[in-house]
């Protein structure tokens, strides 16, 4: 079994650097086009099931990558990005001046923090986890699935498959319209084949890569 995890595309938010969370913020015009490359990158593999976030930047983001197969995409609320509470609609420097302990804890030891008015890390894995396996349930061992969600989401995922602790949150990128490849026989037995991959922005991915996909 393939899975390819990606990230919604850019938002106007993501530019500005302002918390969005749970906010239902649509893509930037930039967003569109890395969703539409990733697209092109997945025209020629073969997927059989999709998966998305019901906030629009992800489902907008699943329905370009999927083109005339994005009929076949169902939206999953567990996979909606962390509540950030009352620092959605924030600046990360306003945040850091109303909240300053709590976003020095944020950055430097995510685990720790409960969002004002909004969710922990934990909080947010004991829904993303179930809706992550749901996906995966129906699928065969020759099958792809695509799932496509948010940077926290994401983040908790991988650290899960990769066996690391919540506090490494920050430890790698999940950049717009990434793509991460996974493969294993079943959601607790999957390996990263590929960590936040973004060839496709560029058009500059080599024949290897494509293979891989």
């Amino acid at each position: 079994m393939r899975i390819l995890l990606a990230r919604h595309g850019e938002t106007p938010w993501n530019a500005e650097g302002r918390y969005q969370g749970q906010i239902d913020i649509p893509l930037s015009d930039a967003g569109e086009r890395q969703a539409r490359l990733l697209g092109q990158r997945l025209a020629d593999v073969g997927i059989e099931r999709a998966v998305a976030s019901p906030l629009q930047r992800a489902r907008r983001t699943a329905e370009l990558a999927l083109g005339d197969r994005a009929g076949m995409l169902s939206l999953e609320p567990g996979l909606s990005e962390i509540a950030h509470g009352t620092w959605e609609g924030k600046l990360a420097g306003e945040i850091a001046e109303q909240y300053p302990v709590q976003f020095q804890a944020w950055r430097e030891a995510p685990q720790t923090v409960q969002m004002p008015e909004g969710e922990s890390l934990e909080q947010v894995f004991t829904r993303v986890w179930p809706a992550f396996v749901r996906a995966t349930e129906a699928m065969r061992q020759d099958q792809t699935l695509l799932v496509v969600a948010h940077d926290a989401v994401n983040r908790l995922i991988l650290c899960h498959i990769l066996g690391i602790d919540f506090a490494q949150l920050w430890r790698f990128r999940q950049a717009p319209a990434t793509l991460n490849l996974l493969e294993g026989p079943s959601a607790e037995r999957l390996d990263v084949v590929r960590l936040n991959d973004c060839a496709h922005h560029t058009g500059l991915f080599g024949e290897a890569v494509h293979r891989a996909l």
